[in-house]
């Protein structure tokens, strides 16, 4: 699949003015209909890439009037590797401005709202595909579907054959009104469940609750799916609450966050540090030496009021965890000891300032993300300090989901396990080769 093509919501990204994360650059006027020949967008292509992209210097430079297709000019312009530490340009893609707006300006998606853990089984056809995630605004949640039902078909399609083609595709939908049809399996009862395509609205605070520990303390549970705008009501009516309770530890769930705004992932983490914060470096983002000096920023933490001052925080974390949700773990650590639980993050500290051409966003690495103690480029991911496997019967805030049975032991205890414990001992899954991509890191600044 082309760089253009495999844009997802794993950013890290910032707006021109704002160094934020989200949609891109300022968007821009679209080009009269003469200027967007594909002739006019390669050569517009080559001249952005060569003042914008991270990596300008060492990147291919093909000629624009060598390609009849600007997606393929695209992809022979994306760094390939081997210089100075970094690895080949894995992040950079596009999608049509409308798609882009609609998920960084109005919160909302295009889709069925259901995902599976294709990655846990990826190369292993005879494994159980489950539903790991539903959107609670989507057709999926309306129809019942939920985490844990058992996939047996897609499209009519046995789940071993699209295990073994690596092919998921079914589940993303191209238009409104496209049917994805679903052999499910739960609790030994099997049915089948047609799903529709709609345009549906964001939850990006999907749960928050407080818990009591049999060591008395109190503990704030929180998930937060995307780091778009419309999550800062709920976020800081949550967080009041929190401070309201006597919240005294926190389990911050980013296992399925793919990045989004800088500034969101800001006062993620200004929530957690508060005063003792304030004003400090959560992240700067460092541009190539053409743009480093007109646009390199720091992104500082704020005290809002509903701070919980910790001096430690549990996130729950694994592969889909990526970018702006990523700088989160990243920025927090010069300030707390941040227990990460579950498996190893996703592995973008990069991000995207992205800019609109001809009903196209493009979003092109621009920056690198690094914290106060100037650590970065943790393009491995980064590790958990406790190994947990996911088990996708158990619903997300359940006492009994291992990620975070494993953050409350932790609290109480100290420890990762509990001697004997094996199924919460179970080691996180071995990383594939590929890598999910998320909205990413924006400047938008987006850090998808």
């Amino acid at each position: 699949m082309s760089p253009l093509r495999r844009f997802t919501r794993s950013l890290l990204a910032v707006l021109p003015l704002a160094l934020a994360a989200c949609s891109g650059g300022d968007g821009g006027d679209e080009a009269p209909a003469a200027e967007c020949s594909v002739r006019a967008r390669n050569d517009w292509l080559a001249s952005y890439m060569n003042e914008w992209y991270f990596w300008y210097k060492v990147s291919p430079t093909p000629s624009p009037a060598d390609f009849s297709s600007t997606e393929a000019y695209f992809a022979a312009l994306l760094y390939t590797g081997g210089s100075a530490g970094f690895p080949r340009d894995r992040w950079s893609g596009s999608q049509s401005t409308e798609a882009y707006n609609r998920f960084f300006g109005d919160g909302k998606t295009l889709g069925y709202g259901v995902s599976v853990a294709g990655l846990e089984v990826t190369g292993q056809p005879s494994m159980p595909l489950y539903v790991r995630h539903v959107e609670p605004q989507s057709d999926a949640a309306a129809k019942g579907i939920r985490r844990g039902d058992q996939v047996l078909s897609l499209n009519g399609r046995a789940v071993s054959e699209i295990i073994a083609a690596n092919d998921f595709s079914a589940l993303t939908a191209a238009n409104a009104g496209d049917v994805l049809t679903l052999r499910l399996l739960n609790a030994g009862v099997e049915r089948s469940v047609s799903l529709v395509a709609t345009v549906f609205s964001l939850t990006p605070m999907q749960q928050a609750q407080v818990l009591t520990l049999a060591s008395g303390r109190r503990l704030g549970y929180i998930v937060v799916k995307d780091m778009v705008s419309q999550v800062m009501a709920p976020l800081e009516a949550a967080f009041a609450e929190f401070k309201a309770q006597g919240v005294q530890d926190l389990v911050l769930d980013l296992r399925y966050n793919g990045g989004g705004l800088v500034q969101i992932g800001t006062n993620v983490a200004s929530h957690v540090t508060g005063i003792d914060a304030r004003g400090q470096v959560f992240a700067s983002l460092l541009y190539n030496d053409k743009r480093a000096s007109a646009n390199n920023a720091n992104f500082l933490f704020s005290n809002p009021s509903g701070a919980l001052g910790l001096r430690r925080v549990y996130v729950l974390a694994g592969e889909r965890t990526c970018s702006a949700s990523e700088q989160v773990v990243n920025g927090l650590r010069p300030f707390v000891d941040v227990v990460l639980i579950g498996d190893t993050t996703c592995g973008k500290p990069v991000g995207f300032l992205p800019v609109s051409q001809c009903g196209t966003t493009y979003s092109v690495v621009n920056f690198e993300s690094v914290n106060a103690r100037n650590e970065g480029r943790y393009f491995d991911g980064l590790n958990p300090t406790c190994a947990v496997a996911e088990d996708f019967t158990r619903g997300l805030g359940a006492t009994d989901e291992p990620l975070l049975a494993a953050a409350r032991r932790h609290v109480d205890s100290g420890s990762c396990f509990v001697a004997g414990s094996e199924r919460e001992q179970g080691m996180a899954r071995q990383r594939t080769t590929g890598r999910v991509a998320g909205p990413g890191l924006f400047q938008g600044t987006i850090l998808h």
